[in-house]
């Protein structure tokens, strides 16, 4: 039969609306988008030719380096059959300027006259939510600076769903750079309404922001921080790997002092829990020996790929266009 398609009522759930941050959205838009991403992969695994997004266009803007995420998007976009518009980085192009001098809010009042959806992705913490107060078509934040990237944390958890069968009493320990990592600041915001463990690991200069532990302590759910990365691969379901990020830390002597602080090697990989999958949100630089690939848990390529439906499901929702 495949995977069934989200009834009218269930699409609702999305349609007009942005996805600014993995904290705003609610357990049942989670499950929509997770069962619409299902179906598209059916789509696709058949390959089944769409038309949900047809005679419509896509804005992709891309202050800031992106490969993976830009070109799923795009992916995603022309695999429903739909159209791209690209602005891609440059030196001059920043949160509040382009080439010219013009803010980015006026430069969306623009760019939303003619298109149908809009993703941006920008090296600043808010350019999202800027972006949305101007637009009148959907945003979707493809990343912003150091705040949050709901999409790739919503194809995580489609990741885990995939790996394991489900999310629910899942053991997630998050390692490296917790401080300065937006795709961690978003899983988290969906792990917990899953009701996960987790575990933070990280060197004590890259600690989880404390006002996001408290708030997940006060919600009920269990959070141990600790700098030992083999004792929590031994309790954990899921390690999930970050890199620490140059571009995010204030100066190069910072960076210097944390970057080989954990690395996921052979020796790590012998003393995990039995089954534990390995997530990586790439790219990664050494954090993660090359070995580590033939390890049947490291599941971060085939995160990786887990984009482009993911991302359908969110071009075509919040359009309102699953057809």
């Amino acid at each position: 039969m495949g995977a069934p398609k989200p009834t009218p009522e269930e699409m609702e759930l999305l349609k007009g609306q942005d996805v600014l941050s993995a904290r705003d959205l609610s357990f049942e838009q989670l499950q929509l988008i997770m069962k619409t991403a299902a179906y598209y992969e059916d789509a696709l695994v058949n390959k089944r030719r769409l038309y949900d997004m047809d005679g419509k266009i896509m804005a992709s803007l891309f202050f800031e380096p992106s490969t993976r995420t830009r070109l799923s998007f795009e992916a995603a976009m022309q695999r429903l059959g739909g159209n791209v518009i690209t602005v891609s980085e440059t030196p001059q192009m920043q949160i509040s300027s382009t080439a010219k001098g013009e803010t980015l809010y006026d430069a969306i009042k623009v760019i939303d006259g003619y298109v149908d959806v809009i993703v941006v992705r920008s090296p600043i913490k808010g350019a999202a939510q800027e972006a949305a107060d101007a637009a009148d078509h959907p945003v979707i934040n493809a990343g912003d600076g150091t705040g949050q990237h709901p999409t790739q944390a919503l194809l995580d958890i489609y990741t885990i769903i995939k790996e394991h069968g489900r999310v629910e009493g899942m053991k997630v320990a998050l390692l490296g750079d917790l401080k300065y990592g937006r795709t961690v600041h978003s899983l988290v915001y969906l792990l917990k309404h899953y009701g996960c463990d987790m575990i933070f690991v990280s060197p004590p200069q890259l600690k989880m922001p404390e006002e996001i532990t408290a708030e997940l302590r006060e919600e009920g759910i269990k959070v141990e921080e600790t700098d030992d990365l083999k004792a929590a691969v031994a309790e954990a379901d899921i390690l999930y790997v970050t890199r620490i990020q140059r571009e995010r830390f204030p100066s190069q002597e910072e960076y210097e002092s944390v970057k080989d602080s954990y690395i996921v090697n052979d020796q790590v990989v012998a003393v995990a829990k039995k089954g534990m999958s390995i997530l990586h949100p790439l790219p990664r630089v050494n954090e993660i020996a090359v070995s580590v690939d033939s390890y049947t848990g490291a599941a971060y390529f085939r995160q990786a790929h887990n984009g482009v439906p993911i991302r359908m499901a969110l071009l075509a929702l919040t359009t309102g266009n699953v057809r």
